[in-house]
């Protein structure tokens, strides 16, 4: 074992698993910090409070249950989570799969797999997998994100328009846009006013006002507009009119109906769920640590989150994650650790008992407009532009989970994105696989004639013969350096390879080693591997490539003396 790996210590579990809560107090938490806190989480409710009614609504439920989501969810995931400043609630990155599962489950089948999805998303924390979410290849997140934006966007062109559709709006895409088009005729004028200043008011507010809670401030006036064109007679859909407003409580905590059938049925949705919870909530971590320089714990975040999923549907709410607008919002308001993201869920609650029966008078319409420009900002269209400029195999990847994403399935495009991204990474993994001269391995597909040994030019001494790999030498490169070395034209007494370059190899490797040395012995050739580091060892070994077949040396001189040696007995 080498040196560095024998002395990096493991983290302990309670190193990995407690609360950053639990942390900030240790390092001592005194009223200047909770004032802060404090500034915070209400800063960070102002933008929450409509965002959370305007996702639900988007997600084919009740305005209330995003803010049950905010409140019951918000509250846990920065009670129990793994980072200072994560705020946690509805997400959009979960409308189009929630409006899906709504729609052909019924919400108490929706129910049933978010607890599903909270218990799975427990059990990724607890067996640390949430270190490997990180690796999901950027083009994959840019696909799906933007993927998600069109849907939203689209999802809220109802509204936008005071359309009156014949019937429930589709989840899927071109059906969806179908019936808009065949409904284009009821649009409403008023409603497109309040759209339009709400969009407007938002927009103006952000570039001049950066720092005011513009999202609030637009459905306050917004509703004032929409109170105002109704006693001018031209009346706009609102919360009250199409959902009898919103509850001042939050509901009593109840379970769905349990079954062999239902959990069955819920799995496929439960999986999808965890899946894109557990990337947006360490991805928005991610983003806070940008931001102030600080350290999350992944996999304790990815419990929090687990736990805060199953007690947002035990009392009625959707899905809840990590939410990078806010989470931001929460770290540019000066917050110094997770009560800020507590007192915003508090906050929240204080609202919903207070103001509730206002929000009867809050416009569809406005709602519409803050998902129309939440949807803008979640398209990276910087960065999907660039990946499509910069390289072939990443705009493939990319537009590949773009496309499934809007017309399939989020999961989908997530799957075949990650797939065609591991492969282009094992392209470009064999591409730097070299043999002594630096031909590129993944370039050597040529017909196996005479001509083509003189491109592997090996130190040579006699009956002593020498190939120098360098790269990764696994199943994407062995059968390349196989087929090279089976071209090799000479049968030396002693054939090395040296392998000092060589930082990994997996059982593919392996094989192919034990087969050309097999070859090799029943030419008459003893075949050394040398400079192989212990792990590389142990894989080509463990593979069948040990002694006697192969001997092994340290350096080229220890395989001269061994061989030498050998030959001599």
């Amino acid at each position: 074992m080498r040196p560095e790996a024998s002395s990096r210590r493991q983290p302990t579990f309670a190193e990995l698993f407690t609360p950053k809560l639990v942390t900030v107090l240790r390092e001592g938490y005194r009223f200047p910090d909770f004032k802060a806190d404090a500034v915070a989480g209400i800063t960070v409710a102002m933008v929450a409070l409509p965002l959370s009614m305007a996702i639900a609504k988007a997600s084919g439920t009740t305005p209330d249950r995003g803010l049950f989501t905010a409140i019951v969810g918000g509250f846990l995931i920065s009670l129990l989570g793994g980072s200072r400043f994560q705020i946690g609630g509805p997400a959009g990155a979960f409308i189009v799969v929630v409006a899906a599962s709504i729609e052909q489950r019924g919400f108490d089948g929706f129910l049933l797999s978010a607890i599903m999805a909270g218990v799975l998303l427990a059990a990724m924390g607890l067996l640390r997998l949430g270190t490997y979410i990180k690796y999901i290849p950027h083009p994959v997140t840019v696909g799906f994100t933007s993927g998600i934006a069109v849907i939203i966007f689209a999802s809220q062109i109802t509204d936008l328009l005071g359309l009156t559709l014949p019937g429930r709006e589709p989840a899927a895409l071109v059906p969806k846009l179908e019936a808009i088009w065949g409904s284009l005729a009821t649009v409403t004028p008023a409603a497109v006013l309040v759209a339009g200043f709400s969009v407007v008011l938002i927009l103006g507010l952000r570039r001049t006002r950066p720092h005011w809670p513009g999202l609030l401030i637009a459905i306050a006036l917004a509703s004032l507009l929409s109170v105002l064109l109704a006693r001018l007679g031209y009346p706009v859909a609102t919360i009250g009119s199409k959902f009898g407003g919103i509850p001042s409580t939050l509901p009593a905590p109840s379970l769905p109906a349990l079954s062999a059938d239902s959990i069955a049925a819920a799995f496929p949705d439960a999986v999808t769920f965890a899946l894109l919870g557990g990337i947006e909530s360490l991805l928005s971590a991610v983003v806070a640590d940008g931001m102030s320089g600080r350290r999350h714990r992944s996999n304790c975040e990815l419990v929090a989150q687990g736990v805060a999923n199953i007690a947002s549907a035990i009392f009625g709410g959707i899905c809840a994650t990590g939410t990078i607008a806010r989470t931001a919002t929460n770290v540019r308001a000066g917050a110094r650790g997770p009560v800020s993201g507590m007192l915003h869920a508090v906050f929240l609650l204080v609202l919903m008992l207070v103001a509730a029966p206002l929000a009867s008078y809050v416009p569809l319409a406005a709602l519409a407009a803050v998902l129309a420009v939440v949807s803008w900002n979640m398209a990276e269209k910087a960065e999907f532009a660039a990946i499509l400029r910069n390289s072939r195999g990443d705009a493939l990847v990319l537009l590949s989970t773009f496309l499934l994403t809007i017309f399939r399935d989020l999961s989908e495009g997530i799957a075949v994105g990650v797939v065609l991204g591991a492969i282009m990474f094992m392209h470009r993994m064999a591409e730097i696989v070299e043999i002594d001269t630096g031909a590129r391995l993944i370039e050597s597909d040529e017909a196996d004639a005479a001509g083509a040994r003189g491109r592997y030019r090996a130190e040579t001494e006699e009956d002593f013969l020498v190939y120098r790999l360098s790269g990764p030498f696994f199943f994407g490169a062995a059968a390349e350096v196989a087929a090279v070395l089976d071209r090799i034209g000479q049968t030396p007494k002693v054939f090395v390879l040296d392998l000092t370059r060589v930082p990994f190899a997996d059982a593919t490797a392996g094989k192919s080693l034990k087969s050309f040395a097999e070859k090799a012995v029943r030419g008459g050739s003893r075949v050394y591997a040398v400079g192989a580091s212990p792990a590389v060892r142990r894989a080509l070994i463990e593979n069948g490539a040990r002694p006697p077949l192969i001997d092994y040396a340290a350096t080229l001189e220890d395989a001269r003396e061994q061989s030498l040696t050998a030959l001599a007995a």
